[in-house]
């Protein structure tokens, strides 16, 4: 998926409920259930009021539980939104003082005598927080919305095979699409799971659909508008989705699902992987002046309905409460996955923002070298700070998990095709962990080195050593010979969108949790702010005397600031204040061509000509 790495969570703490925001000391785990009756049986009830959309309310029916169960919200491996914080409830109904009791932030004990009982609850939807909605939140519109997934249901602890039916109560005229199972009830769907009930969301509205079917599989793209939606072409659009699956089931050879959707939301940004349908988001405006521009992020949520959704890394827990865990593979099925989204699109013959693979490496590698964290950090320890990590947490360096990944995907791909003399590539790599790790093992670092060696019949432990478990720079160049290319790098300097020399802005800020000021995020140590001695983690106390409270204001002083100025800084430590002085020096910025070898073999040229084609 794709976010912004810094989230400023101050807004969002301050609309927080007064209900226990503390873990556990002894948190309850799931296997402390047991069932003595049959398999529960739960039913869920979801209104929309058309007359308040300000949130939703929920019943849940139990049956066949214990006399006393724990219900809870789940935690997504990837982010936790904490929507526990908007639950209005729950309340519960049943015989013999049935009764509920908070336990933890998103857990509650239930008290059901004859275990049954209905309970109810109402999800009061936040203020939206951010400059665009994000198309994997909840959200209620007069033409529709997007309901379900883990911030909608609770579920019970240790029962989360049990299956469950969904009813949807919605105003009139909208329709629903979802990636839940359909029952002879239009208004009703079938989860086998809680797993599959929290991963399928459910777009709902005024809605507009295209389908198609691959070897028999139904495809469908759903698009919700809002009402002044700009005019764009959408059969263009529908094409090219299509497309793209086409690709990526011609990759692996089969699709893994009964059937998949694209829920395309109007209004919104970025997107969400599940496993038989994705969240979307992209402003009609933006597809008026550019259709294909949304191609990418859709080629990328795509591929991680295997690479993530199947593939998946082993610290995935299932269902759980509680956030999950550091993972240390996210370079592989985030890294992996944007590889092939330009690669899909290539082969379905769509347009891309780079006209050759060669330009779109040159660009990568440009990116990698500007910042000095993708050589200095190992991808398993960037893969760890990507989700559910405080922002600061990877030092005065910052590093993306998406490109370390695919730059490095991208050289083992070239290893790949030069050990088998061209006749196996990344593709046999990814069908081959799809056979290896889609059931319910997942897979570690080291699955990935044993699966690429088997592929190629080489050995990669040095390569993995290097890049993958430590941080040391990739020698692009030895790899890139490999298929009779290399890398030209020129350092020029940076410029601002006024054509002169742009002042050294490489600093950012966020607001931590519980605390009124803000707190300094350094990306590069060689930067003017580094350099002045400052480090992430410094609470920033004033500027030239002045007080900056927020990270907004920190943003407009930045927007302020010009190439000489000179910015007296005062931050808190732990050891007491500290003053510097930062001047605001002009930088350089790395500019890489990929060329032609001179003297490269045939085989090296074979190679490089089948690479750049995207040929498997």
């Amino acid at each position: 998926m794709t976010r912004n790495p810094v989230v400023c969570l101050g807004l969002l703490l301050a609309t927080s409920t007064a209900a226990a925001q503390h873990p556990l000391r002894h948190p309850v785990d799931a296997v402390e259930l047991r069932f003595d009756r049959a398999q529960p049986i739960l039913n869920y009830i979801l209104r929309v009021d058309p007359a308040d959309l300000s949130g939703f309310a929920v019943e849940l029916r139990v049956r066949n539980a214990p006399d006393s169960f724990l219900l809870a919200m789940a935690a997504h491996p990837e982010y936790d939104d904490q929507y526990w914080r908007f639950l209005n409830g729950p309340t519960v109904e049943g015989a013999g003082g049935a009764h509920i009791v908070r336990v933890d932030s998103a857990l509650w004990r239930v008290t059901a005598p004859g275990g049954e009982a209905t309970l109810h609850y109402r999800l009061q939807l936040p203020p939206q927080s951010e400059p665009r909605r994000s198309a994997w939140r909840p959200f209620l519109a007069p033409t529709g919305g997007l309901l379900g997934g883990p911030h909608s249901f609770l579920y019970l602890v240790g029962a989360t095979l049990a299956p469950s039916h969904l009813t949807l109560e919605l105003p009139a005229g909208w329709e629903a699409a979802s990636g839940l199972e359909p029952t002879s009830d239009p208004r009703t769907y079938f989860s086998p799971s809680t797993a599959v009930l929290v991963d399928a969301p459910i777009l709902v509205g005024r809605l507009r659909t295209w389908r198609w079917a691959i070897d028999g599989v139904p495809h469908r793209l759903v698009y919700w508008p809002l009402p002044d939606a700009v005019p764009f072409d959408t059969a263009a659009l529908a094409r090219g989705v299509e497309g793209i699956t086409r690709e990526a089931v011609k990759l692996f050879g089969r699709p893994p699902y009964r059937e998949y959707s694209f829920l395309l939301q109007d209004g919104a940004g970025g997107g969400l992987e599940h496993l038989n349908s994705v969240t979307l988001g992209t402003p009609s405006e933006f597809l008026a002046r550019n259709v294909s521009g949304v191609f990418p992020e859709i080629g990328h949520e795509f591929m991680h309905t295997w690479n993530l959704m199947r593939i998946r890394p082993a610290e995935y827990r299932s269902v759980d409460y509680r956030p999950q865990p550091p993972t240390a593979g996210l370079w592989f099925s985030e890294g992996l996955s944007v590889f092939y989204s330009d690669l899909l699109l290539r082969r379905a013959g769509l347009p891309t923002f780079d006209s050759t693979r060669a330009a779109r490496l040159g660009g990568l590698i440009a990116r990698y070298l500007a910042s000095p964290g993708h050589s200095h950090l190992s991808a398993e320890r960037v893969s760890q700070a990507a989700y559910n990590a405080a922002p600061g947490s990877l030092g005065d360096y910052d590093a993306g998990t998406h490109l370390q990944g695919e730059l490095i995907g991208t050289m083992l791909d070239l290893m790949v095709r030069d050990a088998t003399r061209g006749t196996r590539s990344i593709d046999d790599v990814m069908r081959s962990m799809l056979e290896r790790f889609s059931g319910e093992q997942g897979f570690l670092g080291r699955d990935i080195e044993r699966t690429v060696s088997a592929v190629c019949g080489c050995d990669v432990t040095a390569f993995f050593s290097a890049h993958v478990r430590t941080g040391h720079p990739i020698d692009f160049n030895r790899f890139l010979a490999l298929a009779g290319m290399r890398a030209a790098v020129s350092w020029i300097p940076a410029l601002g969108n006024d054509g002169r020399p742009a002042p050294d802005l490489r600093i950012r800020a966020w607001q931590p949790p519980g605390e009124s000021g803000i707190s300094l995020l350094l990306s590069n140590p060689a930067s003017a702010w580094g350099t002045a001695g400052l480090h992430t983690g410094d609470r920033l106390m004033s500027v030239n005397g002045a007080q900056i409270p927020s990270v907004a204001e920190f943003r407009g002083l930045l927007s302020r600031a010009r190439l000489g100025d000179t910015l007296r800084i005062e931050v808190r430590r732990p050891a007491g204040r500290w003053n510097t002085v930062v001047i605001l020096a002009g930088y350089d910025r790395p500019v890489v061509r990929i060329e032609e070898l001179p003297g490269a073999s045939v085989r090296q040229r074979e190679i490089g000509a089948a690479w750049r084609a995207g040929k498997p």
